[in-house]
C-alpha cells in the first residue's frame, strides 16, 4: 500500500467524516467513523476527482468497506490508468 495514497485517502475521509485523520485506521469502516451514506458517496467523488480516476463499480458498503479497501481501489485505478497511458504511448 502506497503511504502517500493512503494519507491522501484518509485525509479525504476525515474531512468528510469531520473526524481527526488519526481516527481513520486501515480497518475502520465508514460506519465505524459515523459517516452517512451521502457523505460516503461524496468521499468517492472527491477521491475520483483528487486522483483523476474513475471507480464506476465503487458503491460504498458502510458495514464492510474499510478505509484500506478504498485505498486499494484507488491504487488499482491508478495502476489501470497508468497501464492505459503506457499502452497509448
Amino acid at each position: 500500500m502506497n503511504a502517500s495514497v493512503q494519507e491522501q485517502v484518509f485525509k479525504i475521509i476525515a474531512e468528510h467524516g469531520k473526524v481527526d485523520v488519526d481516527q481513520v485506521k486501515p480497518e475502520s469502516t465508514l460506519k465505524d467513523l459515523n459517516i452517512a451514506s451521502l457523505e460516503a458517496i461524496e468521499i468517492i467523488f472527491d477521491i475520483e476527482e483528487h486522483f483523476d480516476i474513475n471507480m464506476p463499480d465503487r458503491d460504498p458498503d458502510f458495514d464492510a468497506d474499510s478505509a484500506k479497501g478504498l485505498v486499494d481501489a484507488v491504487e488499482e485505478a491508478l495502476a489501470a490508468k497508468q497501464n492505459g497511458a503506457d499502452a497509448q504511448a
